[in-house]
């Protein structure tokens, strides 16, 4: 915030002053830490952005903002990341579950089969008829290659196969 004096000159507020010094000798540095800690660019990024809008609410209360104070916050935000990233998967897992268990009482085999599979053979499968996504999308969502993503289909689905064909087997002795 710049603030004007009686003689018409703006001035920069010392809070601002003391950020933009902070930001100064320590951007670099925070994004490379979350770089060697994260998925990727974007994710560096998002969390270094996320660590200077906190800074910045701490200059705004006179604050201390030293190195070692910004990468306490550093470690913070990436502690929260962490555990956000664990609880998207969980989540995702859980919905996996639910929506296998709901195809109906025909398809019960069929999910039962599911669960059975490789959990990066399951993922592929559904992305591919559950999701309606092509080899090349499964590709950019899984960082694998398309040959990887159409082996990995072609190995569930004949072991999904394999495992439906043996339930069905179990079952007629059964009865």
């Amino acid at each position: 915030m710049r603030v004007q004096t009686e003689q018409g000159d703006r001035v920069e507020s010392a809070g601002q002053k003391h950020f933009l010094e902070t930001h100064a000798a320590c951007h670099d540095k925070v994004y490379r830490y979350f770089r060697r800690r994260t998925e990727g660019a974007p994710a560096a990024e998002d969390l270094t952005a996320d660590v200077f809008r906190i800074v910045w609410e701490k200059s705004r209360q006179g604050q201390e903002l030293s190195e070692l104070v910004v990468f306490g916050i550093a470690r913070n935000v990436l502690r929260n990341h962490h555990r956000s990233a664990v609880r998207s998967i969980n989540l995702t897992q859980q919905l996996e579950r639910q929506r296998a268990r709901g195809l109906g009482s025909d398809d019960g085999m069929v999910a039962d089969a599911l669960d059975r599979l490789k959990p990066e053979e399951r993922e592929v499968l559904l992305l591919t008829y559950w999701d309606g996504f092509t080899s090349a999308e499964v590709s950019g969502l899984l960082d694998i290659s398309a040959t990887a993503v159409r082996m990995r289909l072609h190995r569930a689905r004949k072991q999904l196969s394999n495992l439906i064909r043996e339930d069905q087997a179990t079952e007629d002795v059964q009865r």
